[in-house]
Protein backbone atom coordinates (compact mmCIF):
# COMPACT_ATOMS: atom_id res chain seq x y z
CA UNK A 1 0.00 0.00 0.00
CA UNK A 2 2.83 2.33 0.75
CA UNK A 3 4.59 1.71 -2.48
CA UNK A 4 1.28 2.59 -4.43
CA UNK A 5 0.80 5.93 -2.47
CA UNK A 6 4.58 6.38 -3.41
CA UNK A 7 3.86 6.09 -7.00
CA UNK A 8 0.97 7.78 -6.92
CA UNK A 9 2.63 11.00 -5.35
CA UNK A 10 5.12 10.36 -8.37
CA UNK A 11 2.67 10.45 -10.99
CA UNK A 12 1.09 13.61 -9.64
CA UNK A 13 4.16 14.89 -9.12
CA UNK A 14 5.29 14.14 -12.72
CA UNK A 15 1.87 15.66 -14.07
CA UNK A 16 2.17 18.98 -11.98
CA UNK A 17 5.76 19.47 -13.64
CA UNK A 18 4.89 18.40 -16.53
CA UNK A 19 1.71 20.80 -16.38
CA UNK A 20 3.87 23.46 -15.21
CA UNK A 21 6.55 23.56 -17.76
CA UNK A 22 3.71 23.42 -20.68
CA UNK A 23 2.24 26.09 -19.48
CA UNK A 24 5.00 28.59 -19.06
CA UNK A 25 6.93 27.06 -22.44
CA UNK A 26 3.04 28.23 -23.91
CA UNK A 27 3.07 31.48 -22.33
CA UNK A 28 6.43 32.65 -23.22
CA UNK A 29 5.47 31.56 -27.41
CA UNK A 30 2.05 33.57 -26.78
CA UNK A 31 2.72 36.69 -24.55
CA UNK A 32 6.35 37.44 -26.17
CA UNK A 33 4.81 36.29 -29.70
CA UNK A 34 7.91 34.45 -30.31
CA UNK A 35 6.68 32.89 -33.84
CA UNK A 36 4.88 36.25 -35.36
CA UNK A 37 8.46 37.70 -34.89
CA UNK A 38 9.85 35.06 -36.29
CA UNK A 39 8.20 35.29 -39.57
CA UNK A 40 8.76 39.01 -39.43
CA UNK A 41 12.70 38.41 -38.69
CA UNK A 42 12.64 35.79 -41.78
CA UNK A 43 10.03 37.87 -44.05
CA UNK A 44 8.25 34.51 -43.70
CA UNK A 45 4.72 35.66 -42.72
CA UNK A 46 3.25 32.94 -44.87
CA UNK A 47 4.74 30.27 -43.68
CA UNK A 48 4.55 30.73 -39.84
CA UNK A 49 2.87 27.53 -39.62
CA UNK A 50 6.45 26.33 -40.71
CA UNK A 51 7.61 27.43 -37.10
CA UNK A 52 4.71 26.42 -35.29
CA UNK A 53 5.32 22.89 -36.86
CA UNK A 54 8.83 23.06 -36.00
CA UNK A 55 8.27 23.81 -32.18
CA UNK A 56 5.67 21.33 -31.98
CA UNK A 57 7.62 18.48 -33.34
CA UNK A 58 11.00 19.54 -31.58
CA UNK A 59 8.89 19.32 -28.51
CA UNK A 60 7.82 16.05 -29.34
CA UNK A 61 10.83 14.38 -30.20
CA UNK A 62 12.71 15.35 -27.30
CA UNK A 63 9.74 14.72 -25.34
CA UNK A 64 10.30 10.87 -26.32
CA UNK A 65 13.81 10.79 -26.05
CA UNK A 66 14.10 11.89 -23.27
CA UNK A 67 11.39 9.20 -21.78
CA UNK A 68 12.52 6.46 -24.03
CA UNK A 69 16.59 7.31 -23.25
CA UNK A 70 17.15 7.78 -26.98
CA UNK A 71 20.72 7.58 -27.28
CA UNK A 72 22.19 9.10 -30.47
CA UNK A 73 25.78 7.64 -31.66
CA UNK A 74 27.68 10.36 -32.94
CA UNK A 75 31.14 9.33 -34.92
CA UNK A 76 31.99 12.26 -36.55
CA UNK A 77 32.78 14.92 -33.67
CA UNK A 78 32.65 17.87 -35.58
CA UNK A 79 29.31 17.33 -36.51
CA UNK A 80 28.14 18.26 -33.04
CA UNK A 81 28.16 21.57 -34.21
CA UNK A 82 24.98 21.83 -35.34
CA UNK A 83 23.41 20.51 -32.70
CA UNK A 84 25.23 23.17 -30.52
CA UNK A 85 24.28 25.90 -33.27
CA UNK A 86 20.84 25.23 -32.80
CA UNK A 87 20.71 24.91 -28.74
CA UNK A 88 22.99 28.17 -28.60
CA UNK A 89 20.15 30.10 -30.54
CA UNK A 90 17.08 28.20 -28.35
CA UNK A 91 19.04 29.73 -25.60
CA UNK A 92 19.42 33.15 -26.89
CA UNK A 93 15.96 33.30 -27.63
CA UNK A 94 14.83 32.09 -24.55
CA UNK A 95 17.14 34.64 -22.55
CA UNK A 96 15.55 37.57 -24.77
CA UNK A 97 11.92 36.48 -23.87
CA UNK A 98 13.35 36.17 -20.09
CA UNK A 99 14.81 39.94 -20.41
CA UNK A 100 11.55 41.23 -21.23
CA UNK A 101 10.00 39.43 -18.54
CA UNK A 102 12.12 40.99 -15.99
CA UNK A 103 11.50 44.37 -17.80
CA UNK A 104 7.93 43.64 -16.98
CA UNK A 105 8.38 43.06 -13.56
CA UNK A 106 8.05 46.72 -11.61
CA UNK A 107 5.07 47.17 -14.16
CA UNK A 108 3.35 44.47 -12.44
CA UNK A 109 4.55 45.08 -9.28
CA UNK A 110 3.13 48.71 -8.90
CA UNK A 111 -0.28 47.47 -10.55
CA UNK A 112 -0.55 45.14 -7.81
CA UNK A 113 0.84 47.42 -5.14
CA UNK A 114 4.02 45.39 -4.69
CA UNK A 115 6.54 47.66 -5.57
CA UNK A 116 7.80 47.54 -1.83
CA UNK A 117 8.13 43.76 -2.23
CA UNK A 118 10.32 43.98 -5.67
CA UNK A 119 13.53 42.99 -4.04
CA UNK A 120 12.08 39.65 -2.55
CA UNK A 121 10.11 39.45 -5.55
CA UNK A 122 13.19 38.30 -7.82
CA UNK A 123 14.94 36.99 -4.81
CA UNK A 124 12.03 34.53 -4.51
CA UNK A 125 12.18 33.99 -8.26
CA UNK A 126 16.00 33.20 -8.09
CA UNK A 127 16.43 31.29 -5.08
CA UNK A 128 13.64 29.01 -6.13
CA UNK A 129 15.04 28.64 -9.83
CA UNK A 130 18.61 28.07 -7.59
CA UNK A 131 16.98 25.22 -5.10
CA UNK A 132 14.88 23.58 -7.81
CA UNK A 133 17.83 23.19 -9.99
CA UNK A 134 20.03 22.21 -6.92
CA UNK A 135 17.62 19.59 -5.86
CA UNK A 136 17.31 18.17 -9.92
CA UNK A 137 21.00 18.21 -10.06
CA UNK A 138 22.32 16.81 -6.86
CA UNK A 139 18.99 14.38 -5.18
CA UNK A 140 16.62 13.82 -8.13
CA UNK A 141 19.22 12.59 -10.48
CA UNK A 142 21.04 10.07 -7.96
Amino acid sequence: MGELAINLFLVLLGLAGGLAVGSGMVALLIVFDLIPRLAQLARAFRKAVWFETAIIAGSLYWTFADFLDWRLPLGFVPLLGLPGLLDGIFIGMLAAALTEVINVLPILAKRMGLSQYMFALVMSMVLGKTLGSLFDWLIFQW
